[in-house]
This record gives structure tokens, sequence and C-alpha cells, in this order.
């Protein structure tokens, strides 16, 4: 039965019509799926491009699990945990962190930044590393401290790397400061040679300066020796479970703790690129939807052009289900005729972008010349289902018509 349901609607679906009007709405049907499925794919697979994209620049700053204390702002990490956590099945590497909020002085400008202590293990946790705009990343030479500022702070203080007589003055405001107006009263002040630059993201670029754990420890007054942290940031094996690492961390380190793995970390950003794609689909849908109108308008106009030929299935037994189904199913070959060619051409055109980047990116972006795209097969899976649902949606209406109304012109 569902094999004679097949062959009437394609029948219905490629035979030439009387009205040549029904032939141009399937057409124009046919068409504007086409065009939303073609737009659908297209705009799905730039956000997952730009998605991408945004992940990489985080992971290069972002560790894979970061720890921290639930309440206040440092812990102590002392050996006896970092070798509990170094223990924990799928960790790699750990780097103690300390980090808080200091004016920077270069020559006479001035601006605040988060001053970031890490130890020798940072690089090792992340990629920073390759991300040096200026200089290599090196935060300690034969018992001489470097600093490594983003490229928005080395802008705004006009930071000279080659002028090897100028410092970058680091002023910490002190824990036991009273209120005073002597400077040296308040602030902890060290002096740092600026020996590279790197560039990750806007928001770190001007945030973040590197310096070495030690320096850290020792302007916020504590002795290089005592294991003081805000964090400490863990690099996990490639073939690590990343949920089940962090259960089990959270298992040894208890509820003092807050553990974070990479998502987490930026969870508003994350949230707020998957609503935005979730919106674009939606919206692009409802173009769909709207496309799928003509759908209704054919086969309402075929629904009167056959109802010769409905009488005449009606006579040969046939049921009000069996023609509501043949309508159905013309309809859904009619929206997915037009979203399987959408579907081809924004593979195709997909792909091209990908590996050629034909289309530019206006502006002046340091990160990307061309669109990213990425394709994703579950995208592809979605639109077509989106597809069907639609074309059943506005194939009902003169399905139900077409079952309703067989048989009553029979003598």
């Amino acid at each position: 039965m569902q094999k004679l349901v097949l062959k009437i609607a394609k029948r219905y679906l490629f035979a030439k019509k009387r009205t040549n009007a029904i032939n141009i709405i399937a057409g124009v049907a046919a068409a504007g799926m086409m065009a939303g499925t073609l737009a659908l794919l297209l705009v799905l697979s730039v956000f997952n491009g730009f998605e991408g994209v945004v992940i990489s620049l985080y992971s290069t700053f972002n560790p894979d699990i970061k720890i921290e204390a639930a309440n206040g702002k440092t812990f102590d990490a002392d050996s006896v945990m970092l070798q509990n956590i170094q223990q924990t099945e799928g960790v790699a590497e750990v780097s103690q962190v300390l980090e808080e909020l200091a004016i920077l002085k270069y020559k006479e400008q001035r601006t605040v930044a988060l001053v970031k202590g890490v130890d020798a293990n940072f690089s090792a946790v992340n990629r920073i590393d390759t991300s040096m705009r200026e200089g290599i990343f090196q935060l300690e030479a034969e018992g001489t401290y470097f600093a490594v500022p983003g490229w928005g702070i080395a802008h705004e203080l006009d930071i000279n790397r080659y002028n090897a007589f100028e410092n970058i003055q680091v002023f910490m405001p002190r824990h036991d400061a009273k209120a005073s107006l002597n400077p040296d009263n308040i602030f902890n002040v060290r002096s740092i040679f600026p020996n590279a630059v790197f560039t990750v993201q806007e928001d770190f670029d001007r945030k973040y300066m590197f310096v070495p754990l030690a320096f850290a420890r020792s302007i916020m007054d504590y002795s290089p020796e005592q294991p003081i942290c805000s964090a400490l940031e863990i690099k996990l094996l490639p073939s690590a479970n990343s949920d089940a690492v962090q259960k089990n961390l959270q298992t040894i380190l208890s509820k003092d703790f807050s553990i974070k793995n990479r998502f987490e970390q930026d969870e508003f950003l994350y949230k707020v690129m998957r609503t935005e794609k979730w919106a674009v689909y939606l919206l692009l849908s409802f173009i769909l939807l709207v496309a799928s109108f003509n759908i209704i308008g054919s086969l309402s106009m075929l629904v009167i052009e056959k109802a010769q030929d409905i009488q005449t299935l009606y006579a040969l037994g046939a049921t009000p289900n069996f023609i509501k189904a043949v309508f159905l199913t013309e309809g859904c070959l009619l929206g997915l005729s037009g979203g399987i060619i959408g579907m081809l051409l924004a593979f195709v055109i997909g792909s091209i972008q990908q590996h050629f980047g034909i289309i530019k990116i206006g502006g002046d972006s340091l990160l990307l010349d061309s669109y990213p795209i990425d394709m994703q097969w579950s995208d592809f899976l979605l639109v077509f289902a989106t597809i069907i649902v639609i074309a059943l949606l506005a194939s009902y209406y003169p399905a139900q018509k077409a079952a309703a109304n067989f048989g009553k012109n029979l003598p």
C-alpha cells in the first residue's frame, strides 16, 4: 500500500498538469524551499565556524579545568594537594597561578590590569606561548624576572620592549593598608622589564599581564615559599574524560573548592553563542515555513485538477486515509525536492568557502580574513527533519480536504 501511495504521489509530482499555473506554483515552492534550506545550512555552518574560532581562542588562554576556592580569593596549595591532583587519572599537568588587580605605570602612562603570576608549568597547561605578538614567552632568566603584557596593555602604556632602560612599575595594594596620603603606605611597588607581548583576544589583551609566580607572591606580601594561589590550572591528557576528571577532583578536594571545565569558565559566552545559533535557526525556519505556503497553493489546485482521479480511486476501493496519504506524500516530495537540492548546494558552497575562503571578512581583522565554515552532519539532519515537518504541515490541509470531499460526486 505504501509503495502504491508513493508511486501515485511521484506521478502527480512529475506528470504534466493541464493547468500550467500548478507547475509554476510547484516550481516556486521547490525554489523557495531550496533557497531557505541553502541559507539555513550556510548560516548555521558560519555560526559553527565562529564558535570554533572563539573556542580555539579561549582554549589558548583558559585551561581544561580550573580549580578555585569556593569562598575567598586565595588558598594554600600544599605539596600533598598538588600530588593528589597530579595523580588523578587523566591529569597531565598542573600549574599554580596567583592574580590580583594592580596599577601599571610605564614612563608617564598608567593603566589598571590583572597581574597574573604563573609558575614554570603554565605554558605546558595552555598554549599562550603560541600567541606571542612580540618576543617569546619567558618570565625568568638567570634570576631576572620578566613581564609579558597583553597587546592592549602594551599599546595603552606605549611599551617599547627594546628600551632596556625602562621598566613597568607595578603598584599592588597592601593587605594591611590604612588610609594615608603617602602612596608608600598603601601600595607595594616593584619594577619589572617587559620582554614580550601576547595577543589572544581583546578581552584578555587589555586585561592581563603575566609575571613569575614568585614575583606576584612577593608584591602581594607573601613569602616566595608560601604556597598561596588564586587558582590551579590543569591540562588533561588527550584521552581523558573531562567530566569524569572533574568529578574525581571534586571528590578529592571536597566542596571547599570550585572546579570548572573549559565551558563553565566562560559559561555565559557559550550560552550566548548557542542562543544566537538557535535564534537564527528559528528565524530561518520561519522563512521556510512562509515559503511552504506555495506548497499549500500547489496541492490545493492539484486536488481540484485530480478530482476525477480521486473519484476513480474511490470507485476502486480507496479509503479517505489512502487519499490523504497520497497528497501528504506529494507535499513531502515537493518540499524535499527543493530541500535536497538546497542541501547539496550548501555542501558545495560550504566546501569551497572552507578550503579557499572566497568570501572575505571586511575590516582589519587580525584573526580571520574570510568567513569560517564548519559543516556538521547534525545540522544537515536537523534541517532535513525541519523540511519534512514543514512540508507535512503545509500538505495537511489540502490532503485533509481531498480526503473529506472525495466520493461526494459519485452517483
